[in-house]
């Protein structure tokens, strides 16, 4: 069963950003919810916290769950 867009709830990029950090690995709901706070537009904080999650995942401090 896939979750819609429209059922995702809003949560800033700097909370998901920790939450991905906390717990260093990067889920398919944490995916979702960047993608839907991408789609309502970014700030430069927000490019700040998504850069910060992709150097992480880039060096190896996230781990990708699927």
């Amino acid at each position: 069963m896939t979750v819609s867009s429209a059922s995702v709830p809003k949560i800033s990029v700097e909370a998901i950003a920790q939450r991905i950090f906390a717990f260093r690995q990067i889920t398919p709901l944490d995916r979702r919810l960047l993608k839907s706070a991408v789609l309502d537009g970014l700030d430069k904080k927000d490019h700040f916290h998504i850069d910060r999650v992709c150097q992480g995942i880039q060096n190896g401090l996230i781990l990708i769950v699927e």
